[in-house]
């Protein structure tokens, strides 16, 4: 555990944790000490390695996985009762979302899938985790959302309008559940190198057009997994104690740039 460690003795239930940047989130979770439980509909990582969850362990960390699709109510609350090994749930990332290149001829069944993962998911999940939070006497909520809930893309007006549901109710929960010292928050990842923008949205790989998707980032690069773990972790710690109902953009300032 590293000096500092900012969440030390607290459990963590990260959904779509098995890849990208829900991996790195369990994955720095465990590093400042939590237990995590790691909810995903796939065990393995799709970028390829030892299961997330394997990995905290190997480390001497406590985790475990849980299969979980997030549009199944039932399912989130198994994975929230799996906290209960590890003293239960102090801290929630809901992070699990689906997205595809071009979202505006999705058939019905994609659409409501759409609702049903990215913006159902979530809301299911932090009012299961909250209700054990109470408990506890607080807790804090993270809902990993999208610089696309703050600008319109023409490509994927489904997924767009589902990163901008997550961003009302990051501050609906956070209204609600202040009062019972539950913190909700929200971060909004720009582009990330992970499967999701190599394969489901191909950003990646498409030369000229990433060039010039690079030059609208003023870092001049694409960030990677951790770079929106970190912060996460920083949401969910005692250092955000008066962090509540906040939204912070982690994009290497493409969006709010000239």
């Amino acid at each position: 555990m590293p000096a500092g460690a900012l969440l030390d003795g607290r459990t963590a239930i990260v959904t779509g944790g098995a890849s990208g940047i829900g991996r790195a989130i369990a994955l720095a979770c465990a590093r400042h000490g939590a237990s995590v439980v790691v909810a995903d509909v796939r065990e393995t990582p799709r970028e390829g390695g030892e299961a997330t969850h394997a990995c905290i362990e190997r480390a001497g960390g406590r985790a475990a996985f849980v299969s979980c699709d997030v549009a199944r109510p039932e399912q989130i609350e198994a994975a929230v009762a799996a906290a209960d090994r590890f003293g239960g749930v102090d801290v929630l990332v809901c992070n699990a979302a689906v997205g595809c290149a071009d979202d505006f001829d999705c058939t019905p069944e994609e659409f409501d899938r759409s609702l049903a993962v990215n913006v159902g998911g979530y809301f299911h999940a932090a009012r299961s985790a909250a209700r054990r939070m109470r408990e506890k006497g607080g807790g804090s909520i993270v809902l990993v959302g999208s610089v696309e809930a703050l600008e319109g893309v023409g490509l994927r007006p489904v997924y767009g309008l589902t990163r901008g549901a997550v961003r009302q109710l990051t501050f609906a929960l956070a209204d609600r559940l202040g009062p019972d010292r539950i913190r909700v928050n929200a971060v909004h990842p720009g582009l990330v190198e992970t499967a999701l923008t190599t394969h489901d949205i191909p950003i990646f790989g498409s030369g000229a057009d990433l060039d010039a998707f690079l030059q609208r980032i003023p870092l001049r690069r694409a960030g990677v997994p951790d770079d929106i773990a970190e912060p996460v972790v920083f949401l969910a710690s005692d250092r955000a104690a008066y962090v509540n109902g906040a939204e912070l953009v982690v994009d290497g300032g493409m969006t709010y740039s000239w």
